[in-house]
């Protein structure tokens, strides 16, 4: 049995290198699941570039359809610590406007009588009783006090349990980051022509056993009806074992293919969107990974090829500049003719 690309490079190899083609050529998808009337519309983009669905679901209850747990893991880390801290700053605020009610004599040790600063101590005493930590100079001195600083104290505990769960799982949840080329192309290859876009994982950690999908998605016109059609496309490689550098993706368009023959003008007449998904392996989390793109027909750039990003370092070490992923060069009859992003 021939082995498996390995994605040490680019996925066009030559001729020599190259497996035979999947047997299971271009396969009619019947729906994905956006349903018939989404399906139906000319000009609705079904897959965000960010791998969001392009769709709104009105008239679910605000809070109850809310996933908090979900919401935190989602969110970038700068937007998790700014939104513990501005938690943690409004609770000991709340705390402090309590014992500030209780009185003057609700704390004991507060020297100031003033109420800005009678409050400023009692915030610092809110904070000290949060986060367990006591100094001894601040102490509650009434009944109201004391209760208030048994509910603060239960508050702390429970609340630091879940935030240092909440860091938990966000470190231990694998999160592939794979870039994609900003267009795909139709280039030139063998003779004949075929679809391509170029991703790279952009994140340090490894992934491995990488697996890519790509659906054709277009409208068709069937007695008077319009309706949308899914085409699975067969690729010249849909799996790789390593994914050390980036990997250009090739649907060769063969006689069998259904992008055979057809213009930039024809893909964006029937509102043609290729709609891309990665499964991957996180390999210092053993865990799968996730992650979606898709191209409209005016983000395909016909007659263009990607430009080469391997490089040399001083050391001889071969590698690629992430950066220029996007770069494309245009052919104009078989000749490279200037170049762009």
């Amino acid at each position: 049995m021939p082995d498996r690309d390995l994605g040490e490079g680019d996925a066009r190899a030559g001729p020599a290198g190259d497996p035979p083609p999947p047997e299971n050529a271009e396969e009619t998808v019947r729906d994905l699941g956006f349903g018939s009337r989404v399906a139906s519309e000319p000009w609705v983009r079904l897959l965000n570039r960010d791998g969001s669905y392009n769709l709104v679901r009105e008239g679910l209850p605000r809070f109850g359809s809310m996933s908090l747990y979900g919401f935190l893991h989602r969110i970038d880390w700068w937007q998790f610590y700014l939104l513990i801290a501005g938690g943690y700053l409004a609770v000991n605020v709340l705390f402090a406007a309590a014992y500030w009610a209780c009185g003057p004599g609700a704390l004991q040790g507060v020297g100031a009588t003033g109420g800005g600063r009678r409050f400023l101590e009692s915030f610092f005493f809110s904070v000290e009783t949060l986060t367990t930590v006591g100094y001894g100079n601040l102490a509650p001195a009434s009944l109201a006090a004391n209760i208030i600083s048994s509910a603060e104290a239960l508050l702390g505990l429970g609340g630091f349990a879940v935030v240092a769960a909440l860091f938990f799982a966000r470190l231990a949840r694998p999160q592939a980051r794979i870039r994609f080329s900003e267009r795909a192309v139709v280039a030139p290859y063998r003779e004949e022509e075929a679809f391509e876009f170029r991703m790279v994982n952009a994140s340090s950690e490894e992934l491995i056993e990488v697996e890519v999908e790509v659906v054709y998605t277009f409208l068709e016109e069937t007695g008077g009806d319009v309706a949308r059609r899914f085409r699975r496309l067969a690729l010249e490689r849909d799996r790789i074992a390593f994914f050390p550098l980036h990997w250009t993706v090739v649907h060769p368009i063969d006689p069998t293919s259904p992008l055979r023959g057809k213009s930039q003008a024809d893909l964006i007449g029937e509102a043609a969107e290729f709609l891309i998904q990665v499964r991957a392996v996180d390999e210092a989390h053993a865990e799968p990974v996730l992650v979606r793109t898709s191209y409209r027909a005016d983000e395909v750039a016909c007659g263009a090829r990607f430009v080469d990003i391997y490089q040399r370092t001083a050391e001889g070490v071969l590698g690629i500049d992430v950066s220029r992923i996007g770069e494309i060069r245009r052919v104009e009859g078989g000749e490279e003719a200037g170049e762009e992003r």
